[in-house]
């Protein structure tokens, strides 16, 4: 895939704590999670991301 044109951007927002080769690439990011049934990172709060589930029902227990 090509250089995200907006990597540098996306890292200012980025809350991911894992180091991986699609830190920033939001679109790579997002279709990974996805295909493994998961949410990332930026759908969690900082304390929920820290947890490294990233299940459904991990995602409602950090936001209620």
């Amino acid at each position: 895939m090509a250089e995200c044109a907006q990597k540098a951007s996306n890292l200012k927002e980025c809350n991911c704590s894992y180091d991986c080769s699609k830190k920033g690439k939001c679109c790579e990011c997002v279709s990974f999670h996805r295909g493994m049934g998961q949410f990332p990172a930026c759908f969690f709060t900082k304390k929920g991301e820290r947890t490294y589930d990233r299940s459904f029902a991990a995602l409602v227990r950090d936001r209620e």
